[in-house]
């Protein structure tokens, strides 16, 4: 979107890129540009994959043109003073307006009475298709009716048919949008081409902080870039992107998020605990059979994984599934369990399954893999010294007893005239 939002996404007042434009003294366009340049750069950090087609709104002008001449020609919009207007009384005559949140139209009707004139509007819950731009206004196109912009309602109907057609899946948002905007969007959509557009809405919720809502007005916002640096005066400390991101799969997408430093600093552990036990699997050393307990997590840990993310998407179920996992991880770490090749081939080929190309976690640099292995670096150096030095000695049983252990740990040693070198074996 990066034309069409008005304040407070009405249909009166300034346009907020337009706005913000003017206070820096830059064109519209630079600075939709500098955030969504910035925002593809939180989302490169947070390992989301792009999109595929990543359509802006004032590249589809002629589109959302075409949208509204449809709407115009099947008798649900009005024009006044060169402004489009949907008619909601119109379109409920025939149609029901509220569908998806649940409202009344007599109650939107009564609710927007309570406001003072109507303007050019017929009803005040009528909403713009597209606006006369006053004069002062930067962004505008010339249009049949006036020389102006479209309602920000119509960018998502006329980009979403474009690239997916007249009938869809998925449409996401947040549960802000759910009225009026996705409510708006139904409606043109019907009036339209007859039929909704969308099969299954989906809506996140709302990020709070310490119990409170998280907003500007509040004073308690705070940015991926802040999160990530630390340097909002509300953080302990930084939180690297895989922190914030393990943090939002431990609550469902429909639920509250509630960010703290106590909830982050229990992400972070988390998410290391997890990794580690990821990491863990190329230690084990695998026995010729597994024990009951150990075949049977290894077995319904797939099914257990896959039912939690078929049942709308029930992340902090699959985290809790791959926990199971860590746990026995660590007791055949220990020797406590046995488990078989086979058995411990599907256990990790789960695990990277639903933990890295799922839930698209990682490690991260400074972070679980790369620290463990210059650990292990360093651990090895260190034992590979007390051999030469058993060898100069001459205690071959116990240089020989130190690379067998090794050997045996997942280490290659090799004797080369310049001395030991090792690698381990993946």
């Amino acid at each position: 979107t990066d034309v069409g939002h008005l304040e407070h996404d009405a249909d009166d007042g300034d346009d907020k890129i337009a706005k913000k434009a003017r206070l820096e003294q830059l064109e519209p366009m630079e600075i939709a540009q500098h955030y969504t340049n910035t925002y593809h750069a939180a989302m490169q950090q947070l390992n989301v994959l792009p999109p595929s087609i990543e359509p802006q709104a004032s590249g589809h002008i002629i589109e959302q043109e075409e949208l509204v001449k449809k709407i115009l020609a099947n008798g649900f919009a009005y024009e006044s003073n060169g402004s489009i207007y949907f008619d909601i009384a119109k379109y409920n005559e025939t149609h029901r307006y509220g569908i998806l949140s649940g409202r009344n139209l007599e109650d939107v009707l009564d609710a927007s009475r309570q406001l003072d004139g109507v303007g050019e509007k017929r009803n005040q819950a009528d909403f713009a298709l597209w606006k006369r731009a006053q004069p002062e206004h930067i962004m505008r196109w010339p249009s049949p009716w006036s020389e102006g912009f479209p309602g920000w309602h119509c960018e998502c109907t006329a980009m979403g048919r474009k690239y997916l057609g007249n009938q869809f899946d998925i449409h996401g948002g947040g549960m802000d949008l759910v009225f009026p905007h996705h409510e708006c969007e139904i409606a043109q959509a019907v009036a339209a081409e007859g039929e909704q557009m969308v099969r299954y809405w989906m809506h996140n919720n709302m990020i709070t902080i310490n119990g409170q809502k998280m907003g500007k007005s509040l004073h308690n916002f705070i940015t991926l870039e802040q999160f990530f640096n630390g340097s909002h005066p509300a953080l302990e400390k930084a939180y690297s992107p895989m922190t914030i991101r393990f943090f939002i799969l431990s609550a469902h997408y429909r639920g509250t998020v509630d960010f703290s430093n106590e909830a982050l600093q229990a992400s972070e552990k988390g998410l290391e605990r997890l990794l580690n036990g990821i990491a863990d699997l190329q230690r084990i050393q695998p026995a010729k059979a597994s024990d009951e307990a150990t075949a049977t997590i290894a077995n319904e840990l797939p099914r257990k994984c896959y039912e939690a993310m078929n049942d709308d998407f029930q992340t902090p179920m699959v985290l809790s599934h791959l926990f199971e996992a860590c746990r026995l991880i660590n007791t055949l770490i220990d020797h406590k369990a046995q488990i078989s090749a086979e058995h411990l081939e599907q256990l990790a080929a789960t695990m990277r399954l639903f933990a890295f190309q799922l839930l698209g976690l990682k490690a991260e640099n400074g972070n679980n893999n790369d620290a463990r292995e210059e650990a292990f670096g360093h651990v090895v150096d260190m034992v590979l010294d007390l051999r030469a030095k058993a060898k100069a000695d001459k205690d071959w049983a116990t240089s020989d007893r130190i690379r067998d252990e090794l050997a045996s740990a997942g280490f290659e040693v090799k004797d080369t005239k310049d001395g030991a070198t090792w690698k381990l074996n993946k």
